[in-house]
């Protein structure tokens, strides 16, 4: 181990400066790194990304000025804020251009932070798994609410936040307050007990449940499972709005949207009256504008019909023009069509006669010609010219020998008669 330096003799009067390093020597070099817990005050943070606070404990009585540089800022997993209980690790030195103790820190957590913080992801966990954090089952809020209910303590100036901006933002809104006490081992059945009432009521059109900043610690009641499952479970759509923008709890992931305060929440729910009435006020204008002309175009057209009626007689005269004009026009086509159709009429007469006359024409000479090959076929004709035709006594014709026998008869019909052969003899042609 170093030795201190050892300070010189009394008796010779040292510089600010140097008594100062001597000082700042021993603290560093005696004293090994440490772990320190308080709650913050004070808190900067400069453009430079260092942070600087006051640590002090729980009686206040004692502080201890702190530096965070940039470096070790910048590793931490939240956000340090006034108020919160944290433990720092590292070493006390001298800010010699002040002659100010100060402890030098590399690493800063929340006091109790751990143990809360795997509580919180368990739970987290559990419910996520559940589908109570499902995106899918998040309602929409109203657009223009009536009624807004919040769900926080009388005491807090959460409540003064949201009334102020509720009233700034939209002066007509109802609101009703439901209190409830927002810290504590109570605050968790307060909580429920209040979000129950207002969906028993269903008297507001969106809750706001809320409350300032703290710690982790401060917060858990917003973290209880039993607070998220009565947010999941109320009858109007919620917005949360506890602590800080870096305050993440369950209450907030279980609402219908999440706000980063609650005067942000305040401004989430209710529009500003301010730009809508102003655009209720050009859609006015436009109506009006819309109706003026619409109101001067019936004016005109009622200007016109009266004057019309004022002389009924010349609408009668061009009903009865376009009576006799229609009627003309009527005969006209009437008599165009009689015209049109006895045309039509003789043509078809015409046409039916020539057709009927080559028709009869034709059969006629067809009749003729049959007659012709008639009288040409006529065995009587043929008789006529010489012949004779010989029948057996059934009086088929004869026409082979083969069906005569010697002494047979048979019957030679002539043109004018009939005469009985007797069969001599048979005698075929040579072939």
């Amino acid at each position: 181990m170093v030795e201190p330096p050892r300070l010189r003799p009394a008796g010779r009067v040292w510089s600010v400066g140097g008594l100062i390093a001597a000082v700042a020597g021993l603290v560093e070099q005696s004293l090994p790194p440490c772990a320190v817990g308080g709650e913050i005050s004070g808190l900067a943070r400069a453009s430079s990304g260092h942070c600087y606070f006051t640590l002090k404990d729980s009686s206040g009585a004692a502080t201890l000025r702190c530096a965070m540089f940039r470096r070790a800022a910048t590793l931490l997993d939240f956000e340090p804020a006034d108020g919160q209980q944290v433990e720092v690790r590292g070493r006390l030195s001298i800010y010699e251009p002040r002659g100010e103790l100060q402890f030098v820190v590399e690493a800063m957590q929340r006091a109790g932070a751990g143990a809360l913080y795997e509580r919180f992801l368990r739970l987290r966990a559990k419910l996520d798994a559940e589908g109570l954090f499902d995106p899918a089952a998040k309602r929409a809020l109203p657009t223009f609410p009536i009624a807004v209910g919040v769900v926080t303590s009388l005491g807090g100036a959460a409540l003064h936040d949201v009334a102020t901006t509720l009233a700034r933002r939209s002066r007509h809104l109802h609101v009703i307050v439901y209190p409830s006490v927002v810290q504590g081992a109570d605050a968790p059945a307060a909580l429920c007990a209040a979000i129950a009432t207002a969906s028993r009521h269903g008297a507001v059109d969106v809750l706001i449940v809320c409350r300032g900043g703290g710690s982790l610690e401060d917060l858990w009641a917003f973290n209880d499972e039993r607070v998220a499952r009565a947010i999941r479970a109320a009858s109007m759509p919620v917005v949360c709005g506890v602590g800080h923008e870096t305050d993440v709890t369950l209450a907030d992931l279980a609402a219908d949207l999440r706000a980063p305060t609650p005067t942000a929440a305040a401004e989430l729910v209710a529009p500003a009256t301010v730009s809508e009435l102003q655009v209720l006020d050009r859609y006015a204008q436009a109506l009006q504008m819309r109706m003026s002309g619409a109101l001067d175009t019936q004016a005109q057209r009622l200007d016109r019909l009266a004057q019309r009626l004022a002389r009924p007689g010349e609408s009668v005269l061009r009903r009865a023009q376009a009576l006799a004009s229609l009627k003309h026009r009527l005969d006209a086509a009437l008599t165009r069509s009689l015209s049109a159709e006895r045309a039509r009429t003789l043509a078809a007469a015409t046409r039916l006669g020539h057709a009927f006359e080559l028709r009869r024409t034709r059969l006629a000479h067809r009749l003729e010609a049959a007659a012709l090959h008639l009288r040409a076929l006529d065995p009587d004709r043929v008789l006529a010219r010489g012949f004779a035709m010989l029948v057996d006594d059934a009086g088929r014709p004869v026409t082979s020998i083969d069906g005569l026998a010697r002494g047979g008869t048979i019957a030679a019909r002539l043109a004018d008669g009939e005469a009985s052969l007797r069969v001599e003899s048979t005698r075929p042609f040579a072939r």
